[in-house]
């Protein structure tokens, strides 16, 4: 006799061949249990949506039915019918259950309405959860989005280095790589580490950024991107900072900065999109449960063009909502870095659309990026979202060989260990530009998540490296 394979219940669902028989395999999410039936809600983790066991008690040993309880993991054959209750199209007549492991009742995460502050003490527990279950197959739909996008588009993926001598964002709050004992540490007569008998023979740091070493492949290959973990040893206790993070970093030889505009809209468009067309289910439970307005959002950001606005503009339109009574917690004046409250401003009250910002003050932004004619503003682009503020930062970057080493100079960055970066506009140096997605950030636009520790599957933060 041939064994009948397990069906994953995202398929069992889809099925309208009743009769026929099925297994399916899971965790149970409740038992309702009574005389003369039970109902077992049985879920796999390839859907939202739960399956309908239904058993007669009469036929199954009550101890074993009593050990079925929330979060246990069951095998269930049984044949496949048309439902009689509402919500579901189909159920299973249950014929056997196997219990693989039971569940007892200190499991944590059994009750409803739990925080998910509670839920991120028990963050390898919380993906059995319906929420963190939506939230991480959309994660997964999300880079399968990011992938398919470039390879449409002709880019390479291209694997920068994870250990890096070299800092790109110039922050110096990079977490360092070594393998000397910390305990002996050999210094100089100045009281500075010796490295020279280290594992690299000098400081090396975990990357924030996949950039500079991005610039080469695009230089080589014409345009290139990078997907995988950085890390920033920021100490920010806040909902929208994590110290390991993913980004996605395109860099494109010859494209001028109405291009990288062009670029950066098109690509968070056909993300979202792809959640809207593939996550429907997952899309429509968070809808329900987390973010009554995320669908509506999705849906506006796809159909609606971007607004382009220097920062100078952004600046004026600002200052005037200030003049008219407008309170915001930081001051506004042309020179600063925008908080998330101008920015979320801007799209969600001035413009009630998604904002590409560009020209900004060189003291704000990156050694790197174009200088314009001016000399006071930069070709770099930041764009805006509703709820998240900043999800993109990209620019042109300054081809230029001595305009960049005056910019290094000026703002006095060490570039002992980044002369091979210097090369790439000694040799054959070309326009170039690109930007930086922070995933995460991404992540919580689509699913309508407000803490960013909450979309990943495992937060680092400061004090914060369980699991």
């Amino acid at each position: 006799m041939t064994k009948t394979r397990r069906t994953k219940i995202v398929d069992v669902l889809q099925r309208t061949d009743f009769g026929s028989e099925v297994v399916v395999k899971g965790w149970v999410r409740t038992h309702r249990s009574s005389k003369v039936v039970d109902f077992i809600a049985l879920n796999d983790g390839s859907t939202i949506n739960n399956v309908q066991i239904v058993v007669d008690p009469t036929k199954f040993d009550e101890s074993l039915l009593k050990q079925i309880t929330t979060g246990s993991c069951i095998a269930v054959t049984g044949q496949l019918v048309e439902s009689q209750g509402q919500g579901q199209a189909s159920e299973i007549q249950c014929e056997s259950i196997e219990l693989y492991g039971g569940c007892g009742s200190d499991y944590p995460m059994q009750k409803k309405g739990q925080t998910f502050e509670y839920m991120r003490q028990h963050a390898h527990l919380r993906l059995r959860t319906n929420t963190f279950g939506a939230v991480m197959r959309i994660r997964h739909n999300m880079a399968m989005a990011i992938h398919q996008y470039f390879h449409e588009h002709g880019f390479f993926y291209f694997h920068t280095p994870i250990i890096t001598a070299s800092d790109a964002e110039g922050a110096g709050e990079m977490f360092q790589v070594t393998t000397k004992d910390l305990y002996d540490l050999k210094k100089d007569e100045e009281g500075k580490i010796i490295y020279n008998d280290d594992f690299f023979g000098k400081m090396t740091s975990l990357t924030v950024s996949g950039q500079l070493e991005g610039e080469l492949g695009a230089t080589a290959l014409g345009q290139i991107y990078t997907f995988g973990p950085t890390f920033r040893a920021e100490n920010s206790n806040t909902p929208r900072h994590l110290a390991e993070f993913w980004m996605i970093e395109p860099e494109v030889a010859f494209i001028d900065l109405p291009d990288l505009m062009d670029l950066e809209e098109d690509f968070i468009k056909y993300c979202v999109t792809w959640a809207l067309n593939n996550c429907k289910d997952d899309l429509a439970f968070l809808n329900k449960m987390i973010d009554k307005t995320l669908i509506e959002r999705l849906e506006g950001v796809v159909k609606d063009n971007f607004v382009r606005l220097t920062y100078t503009e952004g600046i004026n339109i600002l200052e005037e909502a200030v003049a008219k009574g407008k309170k915001f917690e930081f001051p506004v004046s042309w020179g600063m870095d925008l908080a998330s409250e101008h920015e979320r401003f801007l799209v969600e009250e001035h413009f009630k659309k998604p904002v590409i910002m560009c020209d900004y003050p060189k003291g704000i932004k990156a050694f790197y990026m174009k200088l314009n004619e001016d000399g006071k503003t930069v070709q770099g682009t930041d764009v805006l979202f509703p709820q998240i503020g900043e999800i993109i930062g990209g620019s042109v970057r300054e081809e230029n060989y001595d305009k960049l080493v005056a910019q290094i100079e000026e703002r006095d960055i060490p570039m002992k260990d980044m002369w091979w970066y210097l090369d790439t506009r000694r040799y054959g140096s070309c326009p170039h530009g690109g930007f930086g997605l922070g995933f995460e950030r991404l992540i919580l636009f689509v699913t309508g998540m407000q803490n960013i520790r909450d979309v990943i599957p495992f937060p680092r933060t400061p004090k914060s490296a369980e699991f």
